[in-house]
This record gives structure tokens, C-alpha cells and sequence, in this order.
């Protein structure tokens, strides 16, 4: 957890901190995805609010636990590791439809596909081994 803490924390953070800006309108057009201000391309944007804030609640949920010596954190962090992927995953698959390659985009919703994949799968064997059910 010393390490995922800090994925978790980068990463929920950076949610809300991306959210925040947007609804506010902080983040520059030129740094934004193509057709930032289409309607359709807002409303996909946001479509992803409900997701990344369940990303965030669940991480930091998992921090929080994780401190309080909660077994409940393996959960929670579980779940946040599956959602970012899909999250990621999500993004990357739009824009390859479109066929849009722009690093800007691709390189931090990559990141949200790939860091998942180094931890889930320890969270998956300690499931399987401590599931009476699972063998």
C-alpha cells in the first residue's frame, strides 16, 4: 500500500482537481481535447464525472481504511484499481475510434490503463487464496 498510496493519491486528486477546472472553466482551450466546446463532447466529458468520482471515493476511501487498520481497504482499493482502468480504458477507446492520437490525452488516460494492471494482480491472488469458494 506504501506505493498505491501514492498512485492513489495522484490520481484521485487529480480528478477532482481536473473537474473542478473544467467546471469552472480553468482549463485553456488550446490544451483541451479536440472540439472542446461541442455539446456532444461536453456531455461525453462528463459522462465520466460519476465514474472518476467513484475512482476517487474509492482510493482515498482505501487510504483512509488502510489506516484504520480496516481489512474493508483491500475492497475498496480493489474497486478503485478496476475503475481507473476502466476509465482509461474508456477514453483510449474513443479517441483510437476517432483515430485522434493527441499525447496530451493518450499519455495520461495510458497511464490510468497501465498502473492498475501492476497491483490488481496481487489483490486478485490474496481474493482467491483467502476465498474457501474460489478453489
Amino acid at each position: 500500500m506504501r506505493i498505491l498510496r501514492w498512485f492513489f493519491l495522484v490520481t484521485d486528486v487529480a480528478f477532482i482537481l481536473y473537474f473542478g477546472f473544467t467546471a469552472a472553466g480553468l482549463i485553456p482551450v488550446e490544451y483541451a481535447y479536440s472540439d472542446y466546446t461541442n455539446p456532444i463532447l461536453v456531455a461525453w466529458n462528463w459522462s465520466f464525472f460519476p465514474l472518476d468520482m467513484m475512482i476517487s471515493a474509492s482510493g482515498l476511501g482505501a487510504i483512509y481504511l488502510h489506516r484504520k487498520k480496516a481489512p474493508a481497504w483491500k475492497s475498496a482499493a480493489f474497486l478503485s484499481l478496476i475503475l481507473t482502468f476502466c476509465s482509461g480504458f474508456m477514453a483510449i477507446s474513443y479517441w483510437a475510434i476517432r483515430l485522434e492520437f493527441d499525447l496530451t490525452w493518450w499519455i495520461p488516460n495510458l497511464a490510468l490503463m497501465i498502473y492498475p494492471l501492476f497491483f490488481l494482480p496481487a489483490f486478485w491472488r490474496t481474493a482467491y487464496v483467502s476465498d474457501p469458494l474460489a478453489k
